[in-house]
C-alpha cells in the first residue's frame, strides 16, 4: 500500500509539471492540456474510456503508476466533476460495478440519491394550482428536486472495498485540473447556453458558469478553484467533511432556501432536505443482476436501478430467437419488441427494494423471458403500450397472462456520464454517475464549485400507493443506469455503459445485440445509429437510424420520432464507453467517435 501511494503521489506531481494557471478567457495554446480525443485504443497494462480526455488521462496516470482500476476510476470520476460538471459531480449519485480478478466475481455499489425524511407524497404538486409543477424548467430547477447526494460516499466505499490508495490521493489529479483549468470545447459551451436561463436564476451558478453573462468561449480555459478547494477539503478531512459540518449545512440551506436572482421568473420551489438527511446517507452494497446470453454471463445493476433487470429480461427474450440468422430488419424488429416488453415490466414492478417488493428473480428467470417472447409477432409490431407480464403464473409455455398495466410517465433525463476502466491485473470497473438533468437543478452551492442534482424528478410526479416508483421519504428514485460487465468462462469479455436517462437501457442492450448477434466490432457497435423502444407508441430514434432502417421497419408497424428533447439541442442517444478483452491478451478501449463531441479511449501500453 505504501509503495503504491508513493508511486501515485509521484505520478500526480509529474502530471502537474509544465502546467500553470490561466484565466478563463485565456488561449488554449497557453498550456499543454489534454484536449485530443481518440475514440479507440488497443494495448496492454490497463485501459480507460470516458467522454473526456482530461478524465481519461487522470485514470491512465494512476494505472501507469501502480494504482488499480478502482483507484483510477475514482480519479477519473473526480476529474469528470471538473470537466463534465453538468452531467456529474459530488452533487449527484451513481452506480459502481466491479469485477474482481482474484475472485472472478462481480460486485456493485448503489450510490443513488435519497429523498429527504420529510419529503411529502405531494411534493411535486403546486399548492397554488393543485396540479403538478411543469416538469421543465420549474420542477427540475428547484430545491424539491434535489436528492441527498451519494457520489462522494460511493468513491469512499469503492476505495475502502477494492482500492489501494486513499481518497486524498485519488483526488489529486482532479484538483490539478480544476486549478489549472481545461480547454472549453463546443459541447461544454453549448450545454452552458442550453442552461443559460436556468443558470441566470442563481447568482452563484451564473458567477461560475456565465462569467460576464455568457458561456465560456470555445478554446478558452475554464478553471474552478472553488471545486478544487472542496476536493482539498475532502482529501484532508474525508467524506465526513461533505456529509457533516458546514458543507452539509450549506447544501441543506440551498435546498430549503434556494438562492434566487431577484430578476428570475422561475418559481424554484424549495425542498425539505436537512443536514441530518445528509449525515444519515449511506451507500448500499448490492449483488448484481445476472443472466446468461448465448454463453456470456451478463452482470448488471440491481434495483434501485432498473438497468440490470430490464437489460437482462430483454436479453432473455431475445435469446429465444436466432437473430444472427435474420436480416437487419427482422433482427431490429425483434430488438425493439423485446425492449418494449421489458419496459412494460419495468414500469409495473421495479422500484427501490427497500420500499417495494421487486420480483427481481422472476424478471430475470429464463422461463419468464421465454414466455414473454411468445408475445412477439415476427412480422408485426404490437400496439403500444403493451401490458406487463404476470410474474406469479409463468411457466415458459405460451401464451402468457397479462398483468394490470402500470401508469407511468418517463421523466428521466438524458444527461449523465459513464466510464470503463481496467488494470494490469484484470480488474474492471464500470461506473455511471449523474446529476440527472444536463445542469442538474441548476443550483451551485455558493463557494463550493459544484451543482446539486435534480434526481428526485425520477420519481413519479403523481403519488399512487401501487406505483413502485412513488415518492416516499428516504427512498431512492428508480434509475435506468446500466453499468454492465460480460464474462466468458469467468473472465471479462466486454464492459460497457452509457448516459441517456431511460435510453441508457436500450443503448446498452442495442450495443450487446450489435456485438453478439449482428457481428459488429465493439467500435462499430458503439458507432451504429440507435433506436429506443420504451413501450411507447413511437420509437425514439436517431435521424441516422431512421434514414438507414426506417423504410425497412415501417412495414412492421413501427412508427419513429427523431431523438432530441426539450432540454438540450442534441439529437443523440447515449454517449457510451466500453472495453473489450481480446483473445490475444490485449484490451480494446472504445468510446463514441461523434456523439457528445466524441470520447477518449486510452491504454497504458499501446500496440498495433
Amino acid at each position: 500500500m505504501r509503495t503504491i501511494r508513493h508511486q501515485l503521489a509521484a505520478a500526480v506531481a509529474a502530471f502537474a509539471l509544465g502546467v500553470s494557471s490561466a484565466a478563463i478567457a485565456g488561449p488554449a495554446s497557453a498550456d499543454p492540456r489534454q484536449n485530443t480525443k481518440t475514440p479507440t485504443a488497443v494495448g496492454y497494462g490497463g485501459a480507460v474510456s470516458t467522454v473526456d480526455p482530461e478524465a481519461s488521462a487522470a485514470a491512465l496516470e494512476v494505472l501507469r503508476n501502480g494504482g488499480n482500476a478502482v483507484d483510477a476510476a475514482v480519479a477519473a470520476a473526480a476529474t469528470l466533476g471538473v470537466t463534465e460538471p453538468y452531467s456529474s459531480g459530488i452533487g449527484g449519485g451513481g452506480f459502481f460495478t466491479y469485477y474482481d480478478a482474484k475472485t472472478r466475481t462481480v460486485q456493485s455499489i448503489d450510490g443513488r440519491e435519497t429523498a429527504p425524511a420529510a419529503m411529502q407524497h405531494d411534493a411535486f404538486i403546486n399548492p397554488a394550482t393543485g396540479k403538478p409543477y411543469n416538469f421543465t424548467p420549474e420542477l427540475v430547477t428547484s430545491g424539491v428536486s434535489v436528492g441527498v447526494p451519494g457520489t462522494a460516499a460511493t468513491w469512499q466505499r469503492a476505495l475502502d472495498r477494492w482500492g489501494t490508495v486513499g481518497l486524498g490521493e485519488a483526488l489529486k489529479p482532479a484538483i490539478k485540473v480544476a486549478d489549472r483549468g481545461f480547454v472549453v470545447d463546443p459541447t461544454f459551451r453549448q450545454q452552458t447556453l442550453d442552461n443559460k436561463a436556468r443558470f441566470e436564476a442563481f447568482p452563484a451558478t451564473a458567477s461560475l458558469f456565465l462569467p460576464g453573462g455568457d458561456a465560456p468561449q470555445v478554446g478558452s480555459i475554464f478553471q474552478n478553484h472553488d471545486l478544487a478547494a472542496t476536493y482539498r477539503l475532502l482529501a484532508k478531512d474525508g467524506i465526513g467533511a461533505f456529509y457533516r459540518g458546514p458543507l452539509a449545512s450549506e447544501i441543506a440551506s440551498v435546498v430549503q432556501n434556494p438562492l434566487k436572482s431577484p430578476s428570475t421568473t422561475l418559481p424554484v420551489p424549495p425542498g425539505s432536505m436537512t443536514a441530518a438527511d445528509i449525515a444519515n446517507y449511506t451507500t448500499i452494497d448490492r449483488d448484481p443482476t445476472h443472466v446468461n446470453y448465448r454463453g456470456y454471463d451478463v452482470y448488471g445493476m440491481a434495483p434501485s436501478s432498473s438497468g440490470g433487470t430490464t437489460v437482462g429480461e430483454s436479453l432473455n427474450i431475445l435469446d429465444q430467437f436466432n437473430l444472427a440468422g435474420m436480416n437487419d430488419a427482422d433482427a431490429l424488429h425483434h430488438y425493439l419488441e423485446a425492449s418494449a416488453l421489458a419496459f412494460a415490466d419495468r414500469g409495473k414492478y421495479v422500484g427501490d427494494p427497500g420500499f417495494v417488493n421487486v420480483p427481481t428473480k422472476a424478471l430475470l428467470d429464463p422461463l419468464f423471458g421465454k414466455q414473454r417472447a411468445c408475445s412477439i409477432d415476427p412480422t408485426h409490431a404490437a400496439t403500444k403500450p403493451v401490458p406487463p407480464g404476470d410474474v406469479t403464473g409463468y411457466n415458459g409455455v405460451c401464451p402468457m397472462a397479462a398483468a394490470a398495466p402500470a401508469s407511468e410517465k418517463d421523466t428521466e433525463n438524458i444527461s449523465t456520464t459513464n466510464m470503463t476502466v481496467s488494470d494490469r491485473w484484470g480488474n474492471v470497473v464500470e461506473y455511471t454517475l449523474t446529476i440527472e438533468q444536463t445542469g442538474g437543478s441548476g443550483q451551485v452551492v455558493p463557494g463550493r464549485g459544484f451543482i446539486l442534482n435534480n434526481e428526485l424528478t425520477d420519481f413519479s410526479a403523481v403519488y399512487s400507493p401501487t406505483d413502485p416508483n412513488r415518492i416516499d421519504p428516504g427512498k431512492r428514485p428508480r434509475s435506468s443506469i446500466s453499468p454492465t460487465i460480460m464474462l466468458q468462462d469467468g473472465k471479462p469479455f466486454l464492459a460497457l455503459g452509457s448516459p441517456g436517462g431511460s435510453t441508457i437501457i436500450t443503448t446498452v442492450l442495442q450495443t450487446i445485440f450489435n456485438r453478439i448477434d449482428r457481428g459488429m466490432t465493439t467500435p462499430e457497435a458503439i458507432a451504429a445509429p440507435r433506436a429506443s423502444q420504451r413501450n411507447t407508441a413511437k420509437v425514439t430514434a436517431e435521424p441516422a437510424f431512421i434514414a438507414k432502417y426506417g423504410s425497412e421497419l415501417t412495414p412492421y408497424g413501427h412508427v419513429f420520432q427523431p431523438s432530441g428533447d426539450a432540454f438540450t439541442s442534441a439529437a443523440e442517444i447515449g454517449a457510451e464507453t466500453a472495453i473489450e478483452f481480446l483473445p490475444d491478451g490485449r484490451t480494446l478501449a472504445a468510446a463514441e467517435p461523434v456523439r457528445r463531441g466524441g470520447g477518449s479511449a486510452m491504454v497504458v501500453q499501446p500496440s498495433p
